[in-house]
């Protein structure tokens, strides 16, 4: 007889509570609001390419030994295999690798305020490509809001943080939240029934070896710096912010509406602004202002259920019956 998997030994797994769900979601909130700083501290060190490399090399490796100890079953559906290239080109390689060549130049603060924007991205594609996340009247103006922030911002001469590869670097950086987008909505929209492992694990190993293979060639001349702070970046962002956060969250993607998860986005950059000014980052009131829109814009985008709903209950026809 063959032994079943502990998985499936055990039978399907009962959906988590609304307190658990919180708690994940806030625990991404926080780990994912101190990966913009230690991305920096790890480039001090490393070159994006090669950080990009390493972090998910580790990561995957990590993620894909818990598959092999679960008996989690890998690419089993075509579905699943095409995931695998939709997340190693936009979630890992898109995404990250466009993250880490901005903050080259971008203080870590500012980079998580225009990432935050992903929400507002996945907000218009879902409303493209999952018909049952449709864009209402309170997400259009979230994606108003939330976007007019993005344009206050770029109003600031944001040369001033660092020289003209401050801002051209911040234009760049604003594809990786809509890539990223791309690949959630994916996920979303084909996922079902795919273990969070598999959707994670294979693809941020694919995603190293393609950023590793760029390394070689675009960062062969660069100098390394082996100490232990890009020692222990490289760890932290690979097992804490990549190998726990990505399994919680395709877990949470399985689970909740899109826009919902998405809804740590807002506070995040709240997380990242506030380690980014304690670590002696520039903060000018222009900026504070387009990331209050921003988060703003954010939060109405993630609530309109519930705004909604409080409006229909306070205005419906039959209060005045």
């Amino acid at each position: 007889m063959t032994a079943k998997p502990a998985d499936a030994a055990l039978g399907p797994a009962p959906p988590p509570g609304k307190y658990l769900i919180a708690a994940i979601l806030t625990l991404l909130s926080l780990i994912w609001g101190t990966t913009w700083s230690v991305i920096q501290i790890g480039l001090v060190g490393v070159p994006p390419l090669t950080g990009v490399s390493l972090r998910f090399g580790l990561a995957g490796v990590l993620l894909l030994v818990m598959a092999r100890a679960r008996g989690v079953p890998l690419g089993r559906s075509s579905s699943e295999r095409r995931l695998w290239w939709v997340n190693t080109t936009f979630a890992f390689c898109g995404s990250f690798g466009i993250v880490y060549w901005a903050e080259q130049w971008v203080p870590s603060g500012l980079t998580a305020v225009l990432f935050a924007t992903y929400p507002l991205f996945v907000a218009l594609l879902a409303w493209w490509f999952l018909p049952d996340e449709p864009l209402g009247l309170m997400e259009s103006l979230a994606i108003l809001v939330g976007f007019g922030g993005v344009l206050l911002i770029f109003s600031e001469d944001l040369r001033a943080l660092g020289g003209p590869a401050v801002a051209r670097a911040s234009l760049v950086l604003l594809i990786a939240p809509f890539v990223s987008a791309i690949a959630s909505v994916a996920v979303k929209r084909h996922g079902a029934g795919i273990h969070p492992l598999s959707l994670a694990g294979v693809p941020m190993l694919g995603g190293s070896l393609v950023m590793g293979a760029l390394a070689l060639i675009f960062e062969r001349d660069r100098v390394f710096t082996w100490n232990a702070a890009s020692i222990g970046a490289i760890v932290y962002l690979a097992v804490v912010g990549s190998a726990v956060t990505f399994s919680l969250y395709y877990w949470m993607l399985a689970l909740l509406p899109a826009k919902r998860v998405a809804l740590i986005s807002y506070v995040v950059p709240v997380i990242a602004v506030i380690i980014g000014v304690l670590r002696g980052e520039a903060l000018t009131a222009r900026m504070l202002a387009g990331a209050v829109l921003v988060v703003g814009g954010v939060t109405l985008a993630t609530q309109r259920p519930r705004l909604a709903d409080r409006f229909r209950r306070r205005w419906a026809p039959s209060r005045f019956r």
